[in-house]
């Protein structure tokens, strides 16, 4: 029994070690990739080679958004691009007062020449993916750009980023994210932490080595025939942008990522949006392993290196299933190491796993000194960023088991509240949610549970996962903390 739990003990910290090895080779590509930026040698240098200008379609999923859809729209009608060569579709699943407010700003909006549509459908069957389907059967566009509502790009975006569909292999050009309020609280501040070193490091570092990298929902550009040549948009999973990506680059098409490129957005300011946005991306994730994976592993015409890097791609989300593993058989581990010595081997080799957190610290630091806020904020948000990520662990890890085991579930969209500065509020917002789920009684089950765990050690005297388990308490205690006040 000693050896059975040591061996399952062994497997996700495995797949973490291995999963930071990837990470550390994606660090390597983005700095190569950067080296040859400052030298001189241009990585994209794309010029049109067409004598007009291409229409563009750029289309607006809404599904109840009255406090920001209006921003949205005026984003859009402010593009710095001909009046005649673009028009809006806002694709609106609407069941509020939200579906008044854009007939009012449409209606606004045409009087200045723009060709907008409010586009509306009977019923709002495969959600996003729907929509953004019953949309294409009358955009005119060559090209379809697709913003969420959340999102105000800048007005030069169209200039930009139509430029690099000059190769005809080009499907998609994705730019990077920004934030319009991550300096609201901690909480914005540590997502904001985390999306800048996937929209850095892991979008740059694959795109540098023509990687699979994925269109990340929004702020992006398809070419039309690419999705239609894909497969269309479906919504057999929660992450559609994901899974067309897929589809699309086993198609050979080529997807550019602009990091120099960037569109805000609002970052959820409440525990249940980020939960609710979490659940989606990660088990809409694990669909795609389901549907994708095998695929991908099987197309030999594909090297071998961006198989293994699409591999840890989709499975990126298994991450939190490891650590959780990793944190409830911590006490069974320790026990063991305390009633004997036969497993002291077991246990050195055990610690080189260590390595992963240096590399996961160099990975997120690459990111972060961008923003010119020194080293030591950088190791408080890192700390508090893995906090907030192991107390999110078994939330997550629930959504990853569900979409592994085909679980189907509702497309929960993320709330958005319009909130930028701190003297903003959120909380008379009709959308918030202030009911406890059952999962946050279990978190806080956990965290009970690893502070028996951590007396436990202490009495024992074996204090060698007493960071860890300090770490658990803390990470699931901040959720909790969260949760409940904004419950109250």
């Amino acid at each position: 029994m000693e050896l059975f739990i040591l061996v399952i003990y062994a497997i996700p910290l495995v797949f973490i070690f291995s999963y930071s090895l990837v990470q550390l080779s994606l660090i390597i590509n983005y700095l190569g990739k950067r080296q040859l930026s400052t030298v001189g040698v241009p990585i994209i240098n794309y010029q049109l080679s067409i004598n007009k200008t291409p229409f563009v379609t750029i289309q607006l999923p809404i599904y109840n958004e009255l406090y920001v859809v209006e921003r949205l729209i005026d984003a859009m009608a402010a593009f710095d691009y001909p009046k005649d060569r673009y028009e809006i579709q806002v694709l609106d699943d609407s069941t509020d007062e939200t579906v008044e407010i854009i007939a009012r700003k449409i209606k606004e909006i045409q009087v200045s020449g723009i060709d907008i549509q409010h586009i509306r459908r009977t019923d709002r069957k495969g959600f996003k993916a729907g929509a953004l389907a019953y949309g294409m059967k009358t955009c005119k566009g060559e090209f379809i750009a697709i913003f969420d509502a959340d999102f105000v790009p800048p007005t030069d975006f169209l200039q930009k980023t139509i430029p690099h569909f000059a190769e005809s292999n080009v499907g998609v050009v994705q730019t990077h994210w920004q934030h319009l309020n991550e300096n609201y609280s901690l909480l914005t501040q540590l997502q904001a932490f985390g999306l800048d070193a996937h929209f850095t490091i892991e979008q740059g570092g694959r795109n540098a080595k023509n990687h699979f990298i994925n269109f990340n929902g929004t702020a992006g550009i398809w070419r039309k025939s690419t999705i239609e040549e894909a497969g269309g948009w479906e919504a057999d999973t929660l992450t559609e942008d994901l899974d067309l990506s897929y589809r699309a680059q086993m198609r050979d098409w080529k997807f550019v990522y602009l990091e120099n490129v960037g569109c805000p957005a609002e970052l959820p300011v409440t525990m249940s949006a980020v939960k609710s946005q979490q659940y989606r991306w990660t088990k809409g994730a694990a669909e795609c392993v389901v549907k994708n994976l095998r695929k991908l592993l099987s197309d030999s015409h594909l090297s071998i290196s961006t198989r293994l890097h699409g591999f840890y791609h989709l499975m990126n989300s298994a991450v939190f299933v490891a650590v959780f593993f990793l944190s409830i058989l911590s006490l069974p581990v320790m026990l063991i190491t305390s009633s004997s010595d036969r497993f002291d081997v077991f246990f050195r080799y055990t610690a080189l796993f260590q390595v992963s957190w240096v590399i996961l610290g160099c990975f997120y630091w690459i990111s972060f000194r961008k923003t010119g806020l020194g080293f030591f904020e950088f190791v408080k948000r890192f700390v508090l960023f893995l906090l907030f990520m192991m107390g999110l662990s078994f939330h997550n890890s629930i959504a990853v088991v569900e979409g592994w085991m085909g679980r189907k579930t509702p497309f929960v969209r993320t709330p958005k509240f319009n909130v930028n500065t701190q003297s903003d509020s959120w909380q008379e917002n009709k959308y918030l949610t202030k009911s406890l789920g059952k999962s946050t009684w279990i978190e806080l089950l956990l965290m009970l549970y690893f502070i028996v765990v951590l007396a436990i050690e202490i009495y024992l005297g074996n204090l060698g996962l007493v960071p860890f388990h300090l770490m658990l308490i803390v990470g699931y205690g901040s959720v909790l903390y969260y949760t409940f006040k904004q419950a109250s």
